[in-house]
């Protein structure tokens, strides 16, 4: 979180202080560091220096087209799991060549408009999805470039849902099953076998994992290989964590070290897929105090912030260090304190006795490590608004999504016929 920091005794990001974008925009609202996200790439393309490496940005961490864009101008591609991401990344100027499909359950639709667009790769996750494939393409006289994406059987040692290398999880295919589909694929004559993919899981802290996991599938490879089958690339996917409290993930370099060590001598284009190492800490939530409430045990702060803004707390029990944009005087009280919002479920919850210094009705809270799977989570439950995304670079920032407004919101229901005639009579009578 080096591009957040207190200046003068309020917390910025770069060179913009909070306070005023929450002037400016109200709360709450999501604050993203260009700077940020571009030292995390290029930390990541120095580490693989020297490969014939490509990064395809990760979208699902965060599709905020200025994030994309940002590293789109640095020479990233995109990682998309679709349509949807696949659209955001081309609207943000990601060349299609520069774009792969990853995913277990694409649809029939989101495979032809892939096929349409003419993407890089598409990341295949089982036989029924290569069939699929190959009769899509087949009908249009293509042949669709894929991986296989396998699933190595390798304990990511992360959170249990976030997990996605072992047996035991939906995502890829097995080795065994692998080897039977490389024997058998010209009968699958729509695609056109060009690489191995892998990703066995998010928020790895262990490099050990990796190494286990890419040399199973580089051995696999290079046997395939060996068979005459003309692969040219190895996607390694991501999983690169980050810190959130006290977690000590892998050196970026010394990942670099163990990929340099794994693929020596392998005759292949090099891919790699990071998102929330790009930008987990590259952006804030900044909420304000509605009330301090003191309870007969505990003491309740309550943001206008809640968790259709934030949802990894609930769903992931994540841990988000929590910052007064005022800073606080050094010998103020710490006191433990419930951190929550207004939505009527009782998981609406940042944070359980964290200890904070003293907090009053109208403050402002900065939740860190929030570029990552927060705003691509929100929702408008209990019709709350999507806040709004903020982007700074510099001593400027822009708003990159403005905050949804009441009348779009209601705009997206349709009433039926027989209830809008209804309402139509009943005006009538009324008149």
């Amino acid at each position: 979180m080096s591009h957040f920091a207190y200046k003068n005794e309020e917390f910025h990001a770069e060179g913009v202080a909070l306070n005023r974008i929450a002037e400016e925009v109200g709360t709450p609202f999501y604050c993203y560091s260009a700077g940020a996200i571009e030292d995390a790439y290029l930390n990541l393309t120095r580490a693989l220096s020297g490969l014939d490496a490509s990064i395809f940005y990760s979208v699902k961490a965060n599709s905020n087209q200025a994030v994309i864009a940002t590293l789109g101008r640095l020479g990233s591609g995109a990682d998309v799991v679709s349509e949807g991401e696949m659209r955001r990344a081309l609207a943000a100027g990601i060349a299609p060549r520069k774009i792969v499909f990853a995913g277990i359950g694409k649809s029939e639709q989101e495979l032809a408009a892939a096929l349409d667009c003419g993407i890089l790769q598409i990341n295949v996750e089982s036989r029924e999805e290569l069939s699929l494939l190959s009769r899509i393409a087949s009908q249009r006289g293509q042949k669709a470039s894929i991986a296989l994406r396998i699933n190595p059987d390798v304990d990511a040692k992360t959170h249990r849902h976030i997990t996605t290398g072992t047996a035991e999880n939906k995502f890829g295919i097995s080795i065994d099953e692998a080897r039977e589909l490389a024997a058998v694929m010209d009968s699958f004559p729509g695609v056109a076998l060009e690489g191995l993919a892998l990703h066995i899981g998010s928020q790895l802290t262990d490099v050990e994992p990796f190494r286990q996991a890419y040399r199973r599938v580089i051995s696999l490879y290079r046997e395939f290989q060996s068979q005459g089958l003309p692969l040219k690339r190895f996607d390694f996917g991501g999983g690169l964590g980050i810190t959130y409290r006290d977690e000590s993930p892998p050196d970026v370099q010394a990942y670099g070290r163990m990929i340099h060590e794994e693929a020596e001598g392998l005759d292949a284009e090099l891919a790699f897929e990071p998102g929330r190492f790009v930008v987990g800490n590259a952006g804030i939530l900044v909420s304000r105090v509605l009330y301090v409430k003191n309870g007969s045990e505990r003491r309740f702060v309550i943001l206008d912030a809640a968790m259709n803004d934030l949802l990894r707390p609930m769903l992931y029990e994540a841990w988000h260090d929590m910052l007064p944009v005022r800073q606080a005087d050094p010998d103020a009280p710490m006191t433990p304190m419930d951190i929550v919002g207004p939505i009527c479920e009782s998981t609406d919850k940042f944070a359980d006795q964290r200890d904070l210094p003293p907090l009053k009705a109208g403050d402002l809270i900065a939740i860190c490590s929030t570029g990552a799977y927060s705003a691509v989570m929100a929702s408008t439950y209990n019709s709350r608004l999507l806040a709004p995304e903020v982007m700074v670079s510099g001593d400027r920032f822009a708003v990159v999504r403005p905050r949804q407004d009441y009348a779009d919101l209601i705009a997206r229901d349709r009433l039926p016929d027989w209830l809008a005639a209804g309402n139509d009579s009943k005006a009538r009578g009324a008149a």
